[in-house]
């Protein structure tokens, strides 16, 4: 006669398990820090843009006034050197006071980039470095422009207030950048 099976009680034991692989952990970003960053960078690129604006519109800063600037513009190839005088100007204080506020960001950001766009193009790509009479503070001030008008202001801006920029899109700052490009473009067409 056979015996009947007996299933075991015993726990068998495991097999051994396969060394678990480690994957990183994501990266999260503080949004106190993230803001923060996004304020220092509009406070002194903005500021730094509003007192060139203010050389160019008031002599201020031992700016040349719209006179002084006008004729600066003039020899540069531009016609009507005053009134390029009056709209750089106004680009750079108006952009920049936007920047530092967080006011219209995307269009703020697009005002500098339009008007660096032609301070680039007058002193020429000869040289990088500003020492040797190059572009480096140019376009280093576009990027940051652009830059900002892509993100957004971050939180502590006035835009937090304004119902259409309150939650910012990269369309918006895509868009006003493409603006700029074009009237910046449009200036250097009627530049000598």
């Amino acid at each position: 006669m056979t015996s009947p099976s007996v299933t075991s009680t015993k726990p068998q034991a495991a097999a051994p398990a396969a060394p678990a692989l480690s994957t990183p952990a994501p990266i999260t970003l503080s949004a106190t820090a993230h803001d923060t960053g996004l304020l220092l960078l509009r406070l002194v690129l903005g500021l730094t843009m509003a007192a060139h604006g203010s050389q160019k519109l008031f002599g201020w800063f031992g700016g040349g006034g719209i006179s002084g600037t006008g004729q600066f513009f003039k020899a540069a190839g531009y016609p009507a050197g005053d009134a390029m005088a009056l709209l750089a100007g106004l680009s750079e204080t108006l952009g920049g006071l936007g920047l530092a506020l967080g006011l219209l960001t995307p269009l703020a950001g697009a005002a500098i980039v339009g008007t660096m766009i032609n301070a680039i193009a007058v002193h020429g790509a000869g040289a990088f470095f500003a020492s040797k009479g190059g572009i480096e503070y140019e376009l280093l001030l576009t990027a940051g422009a652009a830059a900002l008008a892509l993100t957004g202001p971050g939180r502590y801006a006035v835009d937090r207030f304004l119902p259409v920029l309150r939650g910012h899109r990269l369309a918006h700052g895509a868009a006003a950048l493409a603006l700029a490009v074009v009237l910046g473009g449009a200036m250097l067409l009627v530049r000598d």
